[in-house]
């Protein structure tokens, strides 16, 4: 996806262990640069260490922190906007990391949010799960906010019955 948009800034919210953060930054053309927001200092370490590992760190800032704290700063310090935004980070605050991409974004800009279908659990609207919650609130305002085009993507294989949001900004 990051080919296909032609993304030369990359941000993305939640690293984890750099995983994806690999098949990003690999995507982005020499001149390219990935920011990546990471709250867990043993996450933040690893992914540090795998993104040496595969030689991409040139390319790639790792930065430690809970999202919703650095997030106002990139925007401060002007470092959108971005070309893709990846979400795959904690899934109770995934509207407020929309209002972030859509406001760190430009016309164009991909946004895509992973983990959005939890083996179907969000079409239970009793659901007590606060991650299957973040995710009922973060589909109900992607499908209610103008400044976006969506869809959301259904996936079932060998890991779980999933899928992931993908919008671009108007």
């Amino acid at each position: 996806m990051a080919l296909v948009c032609r993304a030369k800034k990359i941000l993305e919210i939640g690293t984890f262990g750099g995983y994806s953060t690999t098949w990003l930054a690999g995507a982005l053309p020499a001149d390219g640069k990935l920011i990546t927001l990471e709250f867990d200092p043993m996450h933040w370490e690893k992914a540090k260490n795998n993104i040496r590992s595969a030689g991409l760190e040139n390319k790639v800032d790792v930065r430690l922190g809970r999202a919703l704290d650095l997030l106002p700063q990139i925007d401060e310090d002007g470092e959108g906007p971005f070309d893709m935004i990846f979400i795959d980070a904690d899934k109770p605050p995934y509207a407020e990391y929309l209002d972030w991409a859509i406001r760190l974004g430009r016309p164009g800009t991909l946004i895509i949010a992973d983990n959005v279908v939890r083996d179907g659990k969000v079409l239970d609207p009793a659901s007590q799960d606060e991650k299957v919650q973040g995710v009922q609130r973060f589909n109900k305002h992607l499908s209610q906010n103008d400044r976006v085009v969506a869809t959301i993507l259904q996936m079932v294989g060998v890991k779980d019955h999933d899928g992931m949001a993908i919008a671009v900004v108007k």
